[in-house]
């Protein structure tokens, strides 16, 4: 795509910011939409900072996709060639507690964004799905051909927006869609000035791991020793955020191929790494001890998942550059320098 103007929701999110910064060191201009349930504002201000004299390219929009007349009133004031849509709960257990708001932000805020997009002949977009679309696959690496199922209502908010893409390019072969199935993104900026910060308990091995490293919680509680794996953990496919988020501009600059209609490619490395391996490399980074406690596997948890990255490497011209090492010396700079995440080191909520 010749470099445009392009709208990023849950822009100042973990994998949104990551990908912003590179939007703008490629030239873009770029606004950003995020109603900060789960992300700061300071992200912005920091991935400004880092694109340097690229910085006043980029927007900052405090504001919720539901909200229909301020995202028409956005798109009134500003063309956008594309948009690269993240904004999403995305907490696995939550969503089971909580399905209907799962399914009001996620999919209610999807089809807001779709009208408005079509209302202003905006319909070029690169969505950010996940691998919970595959559910539990009985064989890996998991290619872009599996049948689709998901094992909770995170996975099938996905799952559904999935499905509305498909039908509305089915109907109008104006829009070009790309489908993003992500695996497990993990790391953060090289700079270590921006990177992930979940509110609460984290939900993920990695940013559950620095806090323990930083000594915000005693020790790791590992689900599951028991899975016929190398070592008796579950075996995931760690992607760096920042091959991550160069995988979106590569999307990006696909929508300007004259053949795409509404596809999907995986990204990951097509590694499967255990996490008793991945504990033993951010020890290596960090120089820390992790202390694990083993607890029981948890329900739905798949043994083995890892992607088939082929027809990303093929059609996108995308490859995954980090390797587990790299992520965990990446995601321990960005965990030493702030402990706490974006807030102050004395304020512990």
């Amino acid at each position: 795509m010749a470099v445009g103007s392009i709208m990023v929701t849950g822009g100042a999110g973990y994998i949104g910011s990551h990908t912003v910064l590179q939007l703008l060191l490629d030239g873009y201009q770029v606004a950003v939409i995020d109603n900060l349930d789960n992300s700061s504002a300071t992200a912005i201000q920091r991935v400004r900072e880092l694109a340097a004299h690229h910085g006043p390219s980029v927007t900052f929009h405090q504001m919720d996709l539901r909200d229909k007349p301020a995202l028409d009133k956005l798109f009134a004031s500003t063309k956008f060639d594309a948009v690269i849509h993240f904004a999403g709960l995305k907490a696995v257990g939550e969503s089971v507690e909580k399905p209907l708001m799962y399914y009001d932000n996620n999919v209610v805020g999807t089809i807001t964004l779709l009208e408005v997009m079509a209302t202003h002949g905006c319909k070029k977009l690169v969505f950010s799905s996940s691998a919970a679309v595959y559910g539990w696959p009985k064989v890996v690496p998991c290619t872009e051909e599996y049948p689709l199922s998901a094992a909770n209502p995170y996975g099938r908010t996905k799952l559904f927006i999935e499905e509305i893409c498909r039908d509305i390019h089915r109907i109008d072969s104006e829009w070009k869609i790309i489908m993003l199935r992500y695996f497990n993104p993990v790391g953060a900026h090289p700079s270590g000035y921006i990177g992930e910060d979940p509110r609460g308990i984290p939900n993920n091995l990695m940013p559950f791991m620095q806090q323990v490293a930083v000594g915000r919680r005693p020790a790791l509680t590992v689900f599951g020793s028991d899975y016929s794996t190398r070592d008796g953990t579950g075996v995931r496919d760690y992607i760096h955020v920042v091959d991550l988020a160069d995988g979106h501009i590569a999307a990006l600059n696909k929508l300007s191929d004259p053949s795409i209609g509404c596809e999907v490619y995986n990204l990951g490395t097509g590694k499967g790494t255990s996490v008793l391996e991945m504990v033993a490399a951010f020890e290596k980074a960090s120089g820390k001890e992790i202390p694990v406690v083993f607890s029981g596997r948890r329900p739905g948890d798949a043994e083995i998942l890892y992607a088939s990255t082929k027809k990303a490497e093929l059609e996108l011209n995308w490859k995954a550059k980090y390797d587990i090492n790299e992520m965990c010396s990446h995601q321990w700079n960005w965990a030493s320098k702030n402990p706490y995440g974006y807030k102050p080191s004395e304020s512990k909520s």
